[in-house]
């Protein structure tokens, strides 16, 4: 069961806790309340950068003395960067947590934020950009967000681009630490061999050493999506396999239909028995896999279908994909495969609370997008009340054939005038070459 924050006095720290004695080890999660899409436009990369660097010069050390320190009290410190969120996830052995405590406060406070440092993790980055071209899969997911987001602050990369990477000044870094890593933008998590009286304690410690600042309110609007059906081709020379993501506008957890909607895509691609996967790999041997996706944030994010095709395959899949699309739109699910899909949530959801640091999450998300009250404690609950009439109205609701984006990585040459030709009613095409610092 996700446990709810600690009542706590006005000012005081937010302190999530799931106490559990099974292991000396204690689990810590310190979030932002904001994430990339704070990022400045033409800055985008700079929030991933400055907590970067501060995991890099926490406690004024170099990052090999911060290292070291880290390691010989038997403890972890990483960081992560989303569009709504920053967060700094640790590990500790029971017996180092005071001290690492103690270090974990001077690596938040007092970093040296080099810039020297800042220097070198630009290069880093920016060369990750440039190695992450050649992975197909990274390609085809960031022309897709980008195309279906459009101006939205979703449509931003996280880790930025090149021109934006190389952009970021020394100033820009202590302007976002300031405004970010401040105790009013905070939300600290904790699980394991940790009761709640010490928790609360380390988060105070925390927040104490920090600026209070000002909390860094929403101001994101919802995402729209451009009508028609759209084709983007990342053009990549020499590929014989090809990576295919089709989708809209999905749904987001306040929708009164959002668990409806889940539970379809469920049946339509969210597992290894599902329509697609049966279609696209079992009947046909077209894709390893074949898969629907339908993530939530802190607004509405997209709805896709994923399938790696070889090229010579690409065309007659998207053909197909779009054909198993309409069809679920028109016919919507059966009264066996709902069965058989909330059979299969309900049991496996026990994999999603199985350890306290992934309950403590779930309660982690509520805090940070705002989801409806106990989204996940009733989430069983939720599934099993849904009915077909409710699945298949969101289904029609939320889903729209006739406004799709297709993104295909691959080589344009070999595969754009076949791939054209099985999407009846195409608006656009674009073709985007895979180096395009996008």
């Amino acid at each position: 069961m996700n446990v709810p924050a600690l009542k706590r006095p006005e000012g005081e720290p937010v302190v999530l806790v799931e106490s559990s004695r099974a292991l000396p080890l204690v689990s810590l999660t310190i979030a932002t309340r904001a994430g990339a899409t704070s990022d400045p436009a033409g800055k985008e990369g700079l929030l991933r950068l400055a907590c970067r660097l501060v995991r890099r010069t926490g406690a004024g050390l170099t990052t090999e003395a911060l290292d070291e320190r880290i390691d010989a009290l038997g403890a972890s410190l990483s960081v992560d960067v989303g569009h709504s969120s920053a967060t700094f996830h640790a590990s500790v052995i029971t017996r180092s947590l005071e001290p690492f405590a103690e270090l974990l406060v001077d690596v938040l406070a007092k970093p040296s934020l080099s810039n020297d440092e800042l220097a070198k993790l630009q290069r880093e980055t920016v060369a990750e950009l440039v190695d992450a071209r050649d992975h197909d899969r990274e390609l085809g997911q960031r022309w897709f967000r980008q195309r279906l987001f459009g101006g939205h602050p979703f449509a931003r990369p996280v880790g930025g681009t090149t021109q934006s990477v190389e952009s970021v000044g020394p100033t820009d870094v202590r302007t976002t630490y300031d405004r970010t890593l401040c105790a009013r933008n905070l939300v600290f998590a904790f699980a394991g061999d940790i009761d709640a009286e010490r928790a609360a304690g380390i988060a105070r410690a925390v927040s104490t050493a920090l600026p209070q600042g000002v909390g860094m309110g929403d101001d994101v609007t919802e995402p729209t999506m451009t009508p028609g059906r759209r084709l983007v081709i990342v053009d990549k020379p020499e590929r014989t396999q090809t990576q295919i993501l089709i989708g809209c506008l999905g749904t987001h957890p306040h929708d009164p239909d959002h668990i409806a909607l889940h539970v379809g895509s469920t049946i339509f691609g969210g597992t290894f028995t599902a329509r697609l996967m049966n279609e696209v790999r079992s009947k046909r041997g077209w894709s390893y896999g074949a898969y629907s996706s339908l993530p939530y944030d802190r607004h509405r994010r997209g709805f896709s279908l994923w399938t790696f095709p070889k090229a010579a395959d690409a065309a007659p899949c998207i053909a197909l994909e779009l054909e198993l699309l309409r069809k679920w739109w028109d016919e919507g699910v059966t009264a066996k495969e709902l069965a058989w899909a909330q059979r299969y949530l309900v049991r496996s959801h026990a994999f999603a609370i199985d350890t306290p640091s992934k309950r403590v999450g779930q309660t982690l998300d509520e805090e940070l997008y705002a989801l409806p009250p106990g989204y996940h404690d009733k989430y069983v609950e939720h599934v099993r009340a849904v009915t077909r009439d409710e699945v298949n109205a969101a289904i029609r609701a939320r889903i729209t054939p006739e406004n799709l984006l297709v993104t295909v990585v691959g080589t344009a040459a070999e595969i754009e005038d076949p791939v054209k030709r099985v999407i009846d009613g195409l608006a656009t095409t674009e073709i985007v070459p895979f180096e395009t610092d996008g």
